[in-house]
């Protein structure tokens, strides 16, 4: 199952959240989704958002106002000279939304743990005719020097220009995608390059949920207290 099923979307609702939440009425949620979907791809489409690494793109909804988030690597050439390109930002989903709509900017702190940062600057190196092992191997060092306990990268279509199309893989450390503690960052990228499209996949594994470890913990101190507690009559 793991390898035939969406790691985010496996775990939604345990440990992973939808990337548009709201909540609307039966017969307004075929406008409201099409509007979520039409507002990120405008999004994605606009040079502000290309150059400056936007991970994802979450949408809040509530009866007075729509809120985008946008997570990214380099707010700053997000946000741009005196806040110019935040400004262009919110123009664009003010005229793609019928509700009042404002523009906000997280940003991601460790951009090498993030797998759609990681999957879009391999599909980046790619596309500039870099070796694709020589990639593979420098992520992978970078995500385990900031603290990745597991990562593993698949990529596939004619590497490095050869006739026949093939996937090749690297992986490092645990990667358990049956484990729905587990917390898996999962992205997907598409280099175009001038000899074909390569698809790269990356899975990212950043350790167990703390829910998961206290509820854990706890049941184990439970499990102790009863064989101490056990020993302690039968020595009486």
């Amino acid at each position: 199952m793991g390898q035939k099923v969406n790691p985010i979307g496996f775990r939604l609702g345990f440990n992973k959240s939808w990337d548009s939440r709201w909540y609307v009425k039966p017969a307004k949620y075929v406008d409201a989704f099409l509007e979520d979907m039409k507002i990120k791809e405008e999004l994605r489409k606009m040079p502000e958002i290309a150059s400056s690494d936007v991970s994802k793109i979450e949408i809040f909804r509530n009866p007075q106002r729509l809120r985008v988030v946008l997570h990214t690597s380099k707010p700053g050439i997000l946000i741009g000279k005196g806040g110019a390109n935040i400004e262009k930002l919110n123009a664009k989903v003010a005229s793609l939304s019928k509700t009042k709509a404002v523009v906000k900017v997280e940003e991601i702190r460790k951009p090498n743990l993030d797998a759609n940062l990681l999957a879009n600057s391999i599909a980046r190196q790619l596309v500039n005719r870099g070796s694709y092992k020589r990639i593979l191997k420098k992520t992978v060092s970078d995500a385990e020097r900031d603290g990745a306990m597991g990562i593993k990268i698949r990529v596939s279509g004619r590497l490095n220009g050869a006739e026949i199309a093939r996937s090749d893989s690297i992986k490092e450390g645990r990667v358990p995608l049956h484990t729905l503690r587990s917390r898996i960052d999962y992205g997907f990228a598409v280099a175009n390059t001038s000899y074909g499209s390569i698809g790269v996949k990356v899975w990212v594994y950043l350790g167990e949920s703390s829910e998961s470890q206290k509820k854990g913990r706890s049941d184990a101190g439970e499990v102790i207290r009863k064989k101490r507690e056990g020993r302690v009559i039968e020595n009486a």
